[in-house]
């Protein structure tokens, strides 16, 4: 669980190694803790690479003896080459006089995120950095963002940033205690990047999760918004695929491709302090670029998904609310990957009308699908 997740798969690259492993439960507990393997190159790996992986596993085990085993060496400056490399994504630009708070979940972070932001010039306080293997995302991280709303607050320090256990993903908290969530993050991030000529193809990526907020700001300042299936692969797939350089998801997990195969949340928020500071407003002022809407779900179980997009009363019950929403809210009907459960989510300009939109939808989908018991 407190694996160097993305040190590991920069360097992957960096050295040439044929994969790399990565023991880790991401932003849960440790007991959910599990084995990831990167390709050449520092990639994920495809669904059915993966499946192979798992069916080799149950075939008779290979049990070499003595010299056969292998030789563990450790590699000693892994650290400091990907220090190196984070760095080198400042491109000269310093975070002197910026007092961030960081929280490293008990996690991958601990040993690497305080180290880097001081080296970059901000002045550095870290909550959640004392991992004994255990308490990775206990209480802390960006699955539990109280901690460091109230160390933020308590020393009036400028932002926060909050990582999960692995260290792909950041979320922040800005000085006055909001929550800037992984959508505000890259509609600041990709506001910079076109504003500097480096956001390919003035393209943003995201899930169709995201916030409606995040697409009508894209809009605004000319960004196009290409939408993917909700999963970082799907969004590192679509970024491969056009060729573009920026895309996330609403958890904080955001791809820099021209600096990173996957997700890094230490990169996303050295990125996100560098923006405060290039810019001279704070990131509450910068997080104003993207108006949140209301997003509520509702998960509907025991339900016929074969069902859900041919039923003609789901279909109109849909179409409904889409009209009386208009331009200030959006309707999305998800089936479960895993279960017999839909997912209703609606977006609206106020909160209680997402909530009875959202009400009214589960109804007629918990009434047209139900699976009999």
């Amino acid at each position: 669980g407190g694996a160097e997740h993305e040190a590991r798969l920069a360097l992957v690259d960096d050295t040439g190694a044929d994969f790399g492993v990565v023991v880790s439960a991401s932003h849960n507990p440790a007991p959910d803790n599990g084995i990831k393997f990167f390709a050449y190159g520092g990639t994920k790996l495809p669904d059915e690479v993966e499946d192979r992986i798992e069916e080799a596993l149950a075939s008779p085990e290979l049990l070499p003896t003595g010299a056969d085993v292998g030789r563990i060496r450790r590699f000693a400056d892994a650290e400091d080459r990907y220090l190196l490399h984070l760095l080198g994504t400042l491109e000269g630009q310093r975070l002197d006089g910026l007092h961030v708070v960081i929280d490293c979940a008990n996690g991958a972070a601990a040993g690497i995120s305080p180290q880097l932001f001081t080296d970059a010039g901000a002045t550095v306080t870290v909550i959640g950095n004392d991992p004994d293997g255990l308490n990775i995302n206990a209480g802390v991280g960006s699955t539990h963002l109280d901690p460091l709303r109230q160390k933020v607050l308590e020393l009036g320090a400028d932002l926060g940033i909050a990582h999960d256990g692995d260290a792909d993903r950041c979320l922040a908290i800005d000085h006055t205690g909001e929550v800037i969530d992984g959508d505000r993050i890259m509609a600041i991030l990709a506001i910079s990047l076109r504003d500097r000529g480096m956001l390919k193809d003035d393209t943003l990526v995201a899930t169709v999760m995201s916030n409606l907020g995040l697409r009508l700001a894209m809009a605004e300042h000319g960004i196009r918004l290409l939408e993917t299936a909700v999963g970082d692969r799907y969004v590192l797939e679509a970024i491969a695929e056009h060729g573009l350089s920026l895309g996330g998801e609403q958890s904080g997990h955001i791809i820099f491709r021209h600096h990173s195969t996957t997700g890094d949340g230490l990169l996303t928020g050295l990125q996100l302090a560098a923006e405060v500071v290039r810019s001279g407003r704070s990131l509450a002022e910068l997080a104003t670029a993207m108006t949140v809407y209301p997003q509520v779900l509702v998960n509907v179980p025991n339900v016929d998904l074969a069902r859900l997009h041919s039923d003609a009363e789901v279909t109109a019950a849909v179409h409904s609310v889409e009209e009386r929403l208009g331009d200030t809210g959006r309707v999305l009907l998800r089936p479960s990957g895993t279960e017999p459960l839909v997912r209703v989510m609606v977006e609206a300009a106020d909160a209680a009308a997402a909530e009875s939109f959202a009400a009214e939808l589960a109804g007629v989908v918990r009434e047209r699908l139900s699976i009999a018991s």
